[in-house]
């Protein structure tokens, strides 16, 4: 986890101090508080089409491995509003059915990620932001598996999804 080395408020060196049923936390001398860490908040979204039989995949920013959408909570957004946001501003599909999947916090950019599914208005894809995605593909579930970015949070979202959704269908 990135470690707070300074208060966010006045910018003190922070200390190690224990705090009771919270353990270690950085500690302002100057302010006389405990800052707890500071990290980004965003959503990932397995999309359904709406025959729940497909999931969608995207690639940006020129890289040719497949993704998730996902994006950055907004503040005053709560993760859902912006599972809708995300989805609709990068590929013009509008969500229903918001459900939580799983959450981890993932170290290389600061970032706790939500994991959310939801199901898709249309299976057409037009509408997309060409700006953010550069390619959007609907997969059958054992083609997502094979086609996601392999070791990555997404496959780990989507493994993890598909395990729960083929336990529900039984």
């Amino acid at each position: 986890m990135m470690k707070m080395h300074y208060c966010f408020e006045c910018g003190t060196a922070l200390t190690q101090r224990y705090l009771e049923n919270e353990g270690i936390i950085p500690y302002c001398e100057t302010c006389g508080v405990f800052r707890f860490p500071i990290f980004s908040t965003a959503v990932s979204i397995i999309t359904l089409n709406p025959d729940r039989n497909k999931i969608l995949l995207i690639q940006q920013y020129g890289r040719e491995s497949n993704i998730l959408v996902a994006g950055y909570i907004n503040q005053t957004e709560s993760a859902e509003q912006t599972v809708a946001r995300e989805l609709s501003e990068e590929t013009g599909l509008i969500a229903s059915e918001i459900r939580f999947n799983q959450s981890e916090y993932f170290e290389k950019s600061n970032t706790l990620m939500l994991n959310f599914s939801c199901v898709a208005d249309r299976e057409a894809l037009y509408g997309l932001n060409t700006k953010e995605v550069d390619k959007a593909q609907w997969f059958t579930f054992e083609e997502a598996e094979k086609a996601i970015r392999p070791h990555s949070l997404a496959k780990k979202f989507l493994l993890s999804f598909l395990q729960k959704y083929r336990k529900e269908q039984e």
